[in-house]
């Protein structure tokens, strides 16, 4: 399954609705999407990753280095996943223990609808 992602902008934020498979054959693809939107400015993004069926180490790096982007222009990242083990990326971030580096929520209405400050990203610092 390859790669699709999606752009619109809503209540101020740009979201990615990204869907198919993160390996490392289309995480370059996913960076220049995420480094266009912030070469336009578009500093509060947030990554809707609820049809992701598969994110290898490579995909995992990618979400990582997009919040490392992010913070360095003081920007904000959000990720969509859902909530339970049945969703792939859940599952990896949950076993990594990634979530706490992340601003993480389980739709995108609740991600949207977030405080602006707090939650985990900023408290990760």
């Amino acid at each position: 399954m390859n790669l699709q992602v999606t752009t619109e902008d809503r209540e101020g934020w740009t979201v990615l609705f990204v869907s198919g498979e993160v390996d490392f054959a289309v995480v370059p693809e996913l960076g220049e999407h995420v480094r266009r939107a912030v070469a336009q400015g578009r500093h509060h993004l947030i990554l809707e990753l609820t049809d992701v069926v598969f994110c290898d180490s490579t995909g995992i790096g990618a979400l990582v280095g997009a919040r490392r982007l992010l913070r360095s222009c003081s920007g904000q990242l959000r990720l969509v996943m859902p909530a339970g083990g049945e969703h792939h990326v859940n599952r990896v971030f949950t076993a990594l223990g990634l979530r706490r580096l992340f601003d993480v929520h389980p739709t995108l209405d609740e991600a949207l609808a977030a405080p602006e400050t707090g939650g985990r990203e900023a408290a990760a610092g």
